[in-house]
């Protein structure tokens, strides 16, 4: 998504643009040329994200009110508005799932369903997401916003650790064509081994990873957890000999995952 009036930047490009924009606040005494030229380059950063908004086929109307009650909702401890996946991310889902003819999705981390919505729209007649979320009060707002869409009715939430979620539906025997993992950062590994290992992904699915770029940390500044967290993932996805890998720079990051040794 692109950042919002009162929304904190959390992409890298996002970021850099704010940077970039503070930077350029503070030129006196700076050379014309020099000006011109941050002045040139803060514009080009700040206005890609828009831009990218502007050019995709908009959001549905069921879509864009679930983004506005979670931008208009107070959020506490861990759970911020800026964890919504937004416009063009969910476009991006989208896509992928009417190009791979997925028909059952697996989402490891729904939030307030944005991502999960925007998936569901693009299954044919029969589909159907699962999606885990682990706290209650969050995957309660998700279901009042799918019940406002005819596509929210495929949406099958199941609340709880996402270790746990996995674990019982490689129990039910369940497999998806494309698994969506957007949850907490050092459970990533395990979720993907998880999906690996137990079955879930079906022969040729993918796996889709978000925030695998984590607002620049793996490879500039300082590391949060998080940041630590996504850089061991990311090294250990790009040794793993049973996968190929693409690692997309959309908002966040998207990190593209098949099997090659199925």
């Amino acid at each position: 998504m692109t950042v919002s009036a009162g929304l904190r930047p959390v992409t890298p490009l996002g970021i850099l643009a704010a940077r970039l924009d503070a930077v350029c606040g503070r030129l006196d005494g700076v050379p014309e040329e020099v000006r011109a030229e941050l002045e040139g380059i803060r514009d080009l950063a700040v206005g890609f994200e828009p831009y990218l908004e502007a050019q995709t086929t908009p959001e549905s109307p069921a879509l864009a009110l679930l983004a506005e009650r979670t931008l208009a909702a107070a959020w506490s401890g861990s759970l911020e508005a800026e964890m919504l996946s937004g416009h063009v991310e969910g476009r991006f889902l989208a896509f992928l799932l009417r190009t791979a003819r997925a028909r059952r999705v697996l989402e490891v981390g729904m939030f307030t369903g944005y991502s999960a919505l925007a998936m569901a729209e693009a299954l044919p007649a029969g589909g159907e997401v699962v999606a885990c979320e682990l706290d209650a009060d969050v995957a309660a707002f998700a279901r009042e916003c799918f019940d406002e869409s005819p596509d929210g009715g495929t949406i099958d939430v199941r609340v709880g650790p996402a270790a746990d979620t996995l674990a019982a539906l490689v129990a039910e025997g369940q497999v998806f064509d494309v698994v969506f993992v957007d949850a907490d950062k050092a459970g990533y590994a395990g979720y993907l081994q998880t999906v690996l290992h137990g079955g879930l992904l079906a022969d040729g699915g993918l796996v889709v990873v978000d925030n695998t770029l984590m607002q620049g940390q793996p490879w500039a500044g300082d590391r949060t957890a998080n940041g630590e967290a996504i850089a061991a993932f990311n090294d250990a996805v790009t040794a793993d000999p049973r996968v190929e890998q693409v690692l997309v720079p959309l908002r966040d990051g998207i990190t593209l995952i098949r099997r090659t040794d199925s």
